[in-house]
């Protein structure tokens, strides 16, 4: 069976799960990617995915997954970013902050059944690239997420994209999977005044 990966479906399934509780949208963007907090111009937090590519949004929302509250209050998480061009120890360190954002899009990439591409993303660098060696990484360390376990956030999504595309249930019931996962560790308001 071949399965449809519509921009629509990966957008809808990271509002539903993660709107109420992370007033987080994900947003088609431009020519780059961005995380932009709430703001006087924007009442949400958004994460936006560069120029409606799928696997774009996936790396994105790996981002999100992994920031921590005091780093999803600062555009772009607070991280610095140098485009192509980057010499031997900017490469180093890009490398080092990337291995954990895309072990996390290898995993949701193999939920949703696409082909996953590490991104060294120093094409005009005059540095050698090892793709090979940095590919290794990120697939060690989705093999470490898989055997100990996935951040809360990123657990939940997986699960709804497992549910969606790999067992083919319907985008409400995928949201609803991937709930239960939030609800283990941020029960809803109403759960929480429940008497016991």
């Amino acid at each position: 069976m071949s399965v449809s990966h519509r921009l629509e479906d990966v957008i809808a399934l990271f509002d539903r799960l993660f709107q109420a509780r992370f007033n987080t949208h994900l947003v088609r963007g431009g020519d780059e990617p961005l995380y932009r907090p709430a703001d006087a111009g924007c009442p949400y937090h958004r994460v936006i995915f560069a120029r409606g590519y799928y696997a774009s949004a996936l790396h994105e929302i790996s981002h999100w997954c992994i920031a921590g509250e005091r780093r999803r209050q600062l555009e772009d998480y607070g991280y610095w970013y140098l485009p192509d061009g980057r010499d031997a120890e900017q490469q180093r360190r890009f490398e080092a902050a990337e291995v954990a954002p895309q072990a996390l899009e290898l995993l949701f990439s193999r939920a949703c059944g696409l082909r996953f591409h590490v991104s060294v993303d120093n094409l005009g660098g005059n540095v050698e690239v090892d793709r090979e060696a940095f590919s290794a990484r990120v697939e060690e360390r989705a093999a470490r997420y898989e055997r100990e376990g996935l951040p809360l956030r990123a657990a939940a999504f997986r699960a709804a994209l497992l549910a969606f595309y790999a067992e083919g249930e319907p985008l409400s019931r995928a949201v609803s999977i991937g709930l239960r996962h939030l609800d283990q560790a941020y029960p809803s308001a109403a759960q929480a005044s429940l008497p016991s």
